[in-house]
């Protein structure tokens, strides 16, 4: 599992890894096998872990006083899972993550993270997720406020096939801030056309 993971962050950064950082990233990173809707974190715990999916999918989410759950973030092989205002500020989150599949994960606490950060590759490899993220969150706010639904749609499509193959229709719906039947009618406008 770890080796997937020295793979990922060679692929995030132009720094090289040492023997002893590669050891060191080994010891930090614990194998963590999830069941199929095993909870990783649950609202109201504080996020002790990220989670780094070698294998599987997962999906971030509230539930509402309705019960009905609001799709945050779906992710899968090669992305992090955990929310991350809770993991830094140790308070307790909002948010349910569980697995969606079978998953295999690499979890890390806080404390070694922050160990880890000494280590050029790993800062470099962070700094640049960070900007990811934050790249990735800005679009993603702007789309749900300014764009139709079949633009959303059409662009998760292009960014993230491998969302619509892994996650039912009615995660995506969440995901994209629609109920299932308007996806539904988006999609088939689509394939029409």
């Amino acid at each position: 599992m770890h080796e997937f993971l020295i793979k990922y962050i060679k692929s995030h950064s132009t720094t090289l890894l040492s023997e002893s950082d590669i050891q060191l990233i080994n010891e930090s990173f614990i194998p963590k096998k999830l069941r199929k809707r095993q909870y990783f974190q649950q609202a109201g715990e504080v996020c002790k872990y990220m989670a780094f999916i070698v294998k599987g999918a997962m999906r971030q989410y509230s539930v509402d006083d309705k019960g009905a759950e609001h799709m945050v973030r779906l992710s899968i092989e090669g992305w992090w899972a955990g929310d991350r205002e809770s993991f830094t500020m140790l308070t307790p989150t909002i948010y349910n993550i569980d697995a969606w599949e079978e998953s295999e994960v690499l979890i890390i606490t806080k404390a070694d993270m922050n160990q880890l950060r000494s280590i050029p590759a790993m800062s470099e490899m962070a700094s640049q997720l960070d900007n990811n993220h934050a790249f990735a969150l800005q679009k993603r706010v702007h789309s749900s406020i300014s764009d139709p639904v079949e633009k959303r749609y059409a662009d998760l499509a292009k960014t993230y096939p491998q969302l619509l193959e892994r996650f039912p229709q009615h995660l995506i719906a969440s995901y994209l801030g629609v109920t299932k039947e308007t996806l539904s009618r988006v999609r088939h406008n689509l394939i029409k056309k």
